[in-house]
């Protein structure tokens, strides 16, 4: 699945290409997308193209192709969306959407594992584009989930080494958008970045802040930052 800005993108150049055949602009796509800088359309159209959703064609400027439409488009954009975290992409395969995972009540066997959904890879450093897809599952043990729903995430990076997190680890989120301060969070920036950070206040402010002294914290207004949920286990493998 693409974040909001990379449909919004999308359907933008499909509908200019259907009315008049030529692609935007950078600076009309910019525009449509209420976007500060060029940059942030480059990252946009870099995403849909590795992704499979348009192509660059070579040796001219200007010049975008539509390849796949998602499947969102066509029952249209304000269809109810289901549970699906904003993550980084994982490296396996596509596979199906995950369903509700929720942990065991206590009349259930204490000693069965529970499946959960890997959602990809999610950034211990600087935050980086996020996208919203299943990559497999992985089975936890019940102990480790409280109620609610929980996924999985592969870190990638070290900035939260310090809290014991280190690069290949895989992280369990609990579902949920609040947070206490000196929780560690998937927090996703602008509707575009997701990173794993402790989540502080800093007045009015949000400040995503790193456990590794090489990294600084970073700050923003609380418009800008989403939470996805919280960390409440941890799997390494030797």
């Amino acid at each position: 699945m693409l974040t909001r800005k990379q449909h919004e993108l999308l359907l933008f150049i499909h509908e200019r290409l259907k009315e008049t055949g030529i692609p935007p602009s950078f600076d009309e796509m910019k525009e449509a997308l209420d976007l500060a800088s060029k940059s942030g359309i480059h990252r946009l159209i870099t995403a849909l193209e590795e992704r499979g959703f348009i192509r660059r064609l070579p040796n001219r400027a200007r010049a975008l192709e539509v390849l796949r439409l998602p499947d969102s488009i066509a029952p249209g954009l304000n269809a109810a969306r289901k549970f699906s975290p904003s993550v980084i992409q994982g490296s396996l395969g596509r596979a199906p959407e995950p369903a509700r995972v929720r942990a065991p009540s206590n009349d259930d066997d204490a000693t069965a594992s529970v499946s959960i959904p890997v959602m990809g890879r999610i950034a211990a450093g600087v935050p980086i584009e996020a996208i919203q897809h299943k990559t497999h599952s992985i089975s936890v043990p019940p102990e480790m989930l409280s109620g609610g729903e929980h996924y999985a995430l592969e870190v990638r990076g070290d900035s939260m080494i310090d809290a014991g997190i280190f690069d290949g680890d895989t992280v369990i989120i609990k579902d949920g958008q609040t947070a206490n301060p000196g929780d560690i969070v998937v927090a996703l920036v602008d509707d575009e970045e997701a990173t794993l950070k402790r989540f502080r206040r800093k007045g009015a402010s949000i400040a995503l802040e790193a456990a590794n002294p090489a990294y600084e914290t970073r700050i923003f207004g609380p418009d800008r930052v989403k939470v996805q949920g919280r960390l409440v286990g941890l799997i390494r493998r030797y």
